[in-house]
């Protein structure tokens, strides 16, 4: 497959270190990237890319066919509508945006240009992830009836990963809120590819309990599919990490498949099923090296040489991102009713 040329827009931490490096495993090439900071240009041009302060100069680059965007969530929507106009292909970080109303917009654009557009929901690409939905559609786990998510970290209001820069996802006008917007959208999207259908009903309860800042550090949520699977999902940014903190279960009549530090950035993990008959357990193979980066820049490739959009949907995204917007008009119901 011949290498795909892409652009970043935004240079941050995510961008540098996990995805950028799954690019050049796949054997793609970085063109160019923009980003303000003259640090993070300076620093792709080191690597031999072009650089450029703004969008729109990335989105006049010829070269550059596919972006990835990995600016702060309020910057989502006029990055993917420049990009979109421009007729870029672009795998844009999650969540879609931070407000409904930004989303909806942003796929609307990417509607009108009919370019490739995906949310970089990493997780569902893991392969023990992908073992789990494999063995949900082979009726291994019987009925399913409910998925269990823990996915936490511990992010005080200080925390810059090296960056020096501003921690914007403790600032609810650039992140639109705080653990249940940055944490959640994984396993909102997560629990309906496991299940094969779509979460359709959400509640949730937030929290401000441990970290100074204004945004919630800590959520439980729960859900339902049209059929009645279940879905709970614990986020937090007040989960001390020496603590275990990254589980998930899919449970059913047949057996419970559990995978543990498989939820985040790194590859590998552990995968266990467990049978219902005979309550033994054992462990289940997958690919423990591939990281979830990885496989998904190798699909979005796929899906932009082939044609075969199948593994990312807009459309989807976007009723992910309801489903999150209807969790915090829950949770502040909740919290207005007490």
């Amino acid at each position: 497959m011949e290498p795909v040329r892409w652009g970043i827009a935004g240079f941050g931490w995510v961008a540098r270190d996990f995805t950028l490096p799954a690019m050049l495993a796949a054997g793609d090439r970085l063109a160019a990237v923009c980003d303000p900071d003259p640090a993070a240009r300076a620093h792709a041009e080191s690597l031999g890319a072009r650089a450029y302060a703004t969008v729109e100069e990335l989105a006049a680059d010829r070269s550059v066919e596919a972006v990835y965007v990995a600016t702060p969530n309020h910057l989502h929507r006029p990055m993917v509508e420049v990009l979109a106009r421009a007729g870029k292909a672009i795998l844009c970080e999650k969540p879609l945006a931070h407000t409904l109303d930004d989303a909806a917009a942003m796929i609307a654009a990417v509607e009108r240009s009919d370019g490739l557009y995906g949310t970089a929901f990493d997780q569902r690409h893991h392969p023990a992830h992908v073992a789990i939905r494999d063995a949900v559609r082979a009726g291994r786990l019987g009925t399913v009836t409910a998925v269990r998510i823990v996915y936490a970290c511990w992010l005080g209001s200080d925390w810059s990963a090296g960056s020096g820069r501003d921690n914007w996802r403790v600032d609810a006008a650039k992140a639109g809120g705080g653990a249940l917007m940055d944490l959640a959208p994984h396993g909102l999207d997560l629990a309906g590819f496991l299940l094969g259908e779509p979460l359709t009903a959400v509640a949730a309860m937030t929290q401000s309990r441990v970290q100074d800042y204004a945004v919630d550090d800590g959520a439980l949520l729960m859900g339902s599919t049209a059929s009645g699977a279940l879905a709970q999902l614990h986020v937090a940014y007040n989960h001390p990490e020496t603590l275990p903190r990254r589980r998930l279960e899919v449970v059913g009549t047949g057996g419970l498949m559990a995978a543990g530090n498989t939820m985040g950035q790194d590859p590998g993990g552990t995968l266990t099923f467990t049978d219902a008959a005979t309550g033994a357990g054992e462990p289940v193979p997958f690919d423990p090296k591939l990281s979830p980066f990885l496989a998904q820049v190798r699909a979005f490739g796929h899906a932009l040489r082939s044609g075969d959009r199948s593994a990312f949907s807009g459309a989807r995204d976007l009723a992910t991102m309801r489903l999150l917007d209807a969790a915090y008009r829950s949770a502040a119901a909740h919290t207005s009713a007490s």
